[in-house]
């Protein structure tokens, strides 16, 4: 048996306790995805680069207006036996879209006309899409699109899945344990059991591996890794290009609804600098673009520098001279104190005075939502496609950066509706450029995710970041 500990991370909340649950559908902490990974599978999930790769489903192929989807299911089967249909799957979207629950993949399904789409095989759906959408896929390998069997209701007691692992036994609060499933449809597992194990704190995940009490310690800090790369202990992995580290300037609002002003504050970042401070060099510079390494990604424009003569001139041409800003941040996300005492002090070598602001850890992401001019800001791995359409476009529910332009609309719609991935990529590139020269997120990094584990773990996938198919995949590691 393996056994993993994890906490919670991120604009999630932290923790477990009495109140959990496995409903897939729910998965809402880094824990609860590893869980529902091991049980359940999606139609689609996200490879190394963020592109959509296929899971439960075999094949999907659309119309020549991108509005309909034909997908067909591989030969897989429930842990009960039963193998998984078209009702499974539209049963299960159905579940996730229902108005009166609130469940995190519902927005990411909501192109789907559900009313519309129906099962045209045991092992076929037509999706009918409310738009065109080139990048369907995305929409099947959402975080938390998990399928259920048809009419599935009781998830606690004895979830059934398609998964990897069949369910064992679950501790609220306390731990799951799961066991190889030998006709799984990749393989069965190379490990006979796993139990996974809710450990908040990273000292106690730490101490429990130093200790052998489990063999995988999910998210820890630089510092910790630092303390024990290379001793022999312990194996440390880091998941680079797992997280986005920025700061979000809001351009609906005085001094950066002036776009000089947003370039100004571009020049005012040694990005180096807040890498090796906020983040203790565990993680790359980024360029004011999401997405660094991942599918469409624009690596072509120059590498931002400071240059804190020309952000002066930018800031004078702007009338912002002896410009005060509040930065807001927290303890929510690890390096967001430091990353805004580092910019702080950047600034102020231009002449700009950043008073930062401390927020509460419980509200922090609401607060920032719409609140205040600037604010520290992250983002786990996505797609560069949902990136833009959840938070760039006029309508977009966590549209933080107020990046409110018609224009950039129609050019996403322009990407949803090319068929060619070429001339699609061509698209996102004029849209990656424009917000490089006057967007809102100034990007500053990307951090690595680091894992621990003991020394004869095998199989841990190095190369994929956080969320994407091959993080937490316990089906391909084994105990030497």
């Amino acid at each position: 048996m393996l056994r993993g500990a994890a906490g919670g991370c991120g604009p999630r909340s932290r923790g477990g306790g009495a109140s959990e649950t496995l409903d897939p559908h729910l998965a809402n902490l880094f824990a609860d995805a590893a869980r529902a990974k091991a049980l359940y599978d999606k139609l689609a999930d996200y490879g190394a680069d963020l592109s959509a790769q296929p899971r439960l489903a075999e094949t999907w192929e659309a119309n020549k207006t991108l509005d309909r989807w034909q997908v067909t299911l591989r030969q897989a089967t429930f842990h009960d036996g039963r193998p998984v249909t078209a009702a499974d799957v539209l049963y299960s979207y159905r579940r996730i879209a229902d108005p009166d629950q609130a469940f995190r993949a519902k927005a990411s399904l909501e192109p789907i006309d559900l009313d519309a789409s129906r099962a045209t095989g045991q092992r076929s759906i037509e999706f009918v899409l409310k738009r065109p959408t080139a990048e369907f896929p995305n929409v099947l390998a959402a975080f938390g699109a998990y399928i259920v069997p048809d009419k599935a209701t009781e998830f606690d007691r004895k979830p059934i899945g398609s998964g990897p692992f069949r369910f064992v036994s679950f501790a609220p609060g306390r731990s799951v344990v799961v066991r190889r499933y030998d006709d799984y449809w990749e393989g069965a597992p190379h490990l006979d059991e796993v139990e996974f194990v809710v450990a908040n704190e990273e000292s106690a995940r730490v101490n429990a591996l130093l200790g052998g009490q489990i063999e995988y310690a999910h998210e820890l800090n630089p510092t910790t890794a630092r303390a024990h790369e290379g001793k022999g202990q312990i194996e440390i992995v880091r998941l680079r290009n797992s997280a986005m580290q920025a700061f979000c300037m809001k351009t609906d609002r005085p001094p950066f609804d002036d776009a000089r002003v947003r370039q100004a504050f571009f020049l005012l970042a040694d990005r180096r600098e807040l890498v090796d401070g906020a983040l203790s060099g565990a993680g790359v510079v980024g360029n004011d673009l999401f997405g660094k390494g991942y599918e469409y990604y624009d690596d072509s424009l120059p590498q931002r520098e400071q240059d804190l003569d020309r952000a002066r001139a930018l800031l004078k041409q702007a009338g912002a001279e002896n410009l005060k800003v509040t930065l807001d941040t927290s303890a929510v996300a690890a390096g967001f104190t430091e990353a805004a005492s580092i910019f702080r002090d950047q600034a102020a070598k231009a002449g700009v005075t950043v008073d930062v602001k401390m927020g509460s850890k419980d509200s922090y992401w609401a607060d920032i939502l719409n609140s205040g001019t600037l604010c520290c800001y992250r983002s786990g791995a996505l797609p560069i496609e949902a990136h833009i359409s959840q938070r760039l476009l006029t309508d977009s529910t966590t549209n933080a950066t107020k990046w409110r332009h018609k224009d950039f609309d129609a050019l996403y719609e322009q990407a949803q509706s090319t068929r060619d991935a070429t001339a699609r990529a061509a698209v996102y590139d004029r849209m990656q450029r424009r917000l490089y020269s006057e967007g809102g997120f100034l990007i500053w990094g990307f951090a690595d995710w680091i894992l621990g584990t003991a020394r004869n773990v095998r199989g841990v996938e190095a190369k994929a970041p956080a969320n994407t198919l091959d993080w937490a995949r316990f089906d391909k590691v084994w105990l030497a």
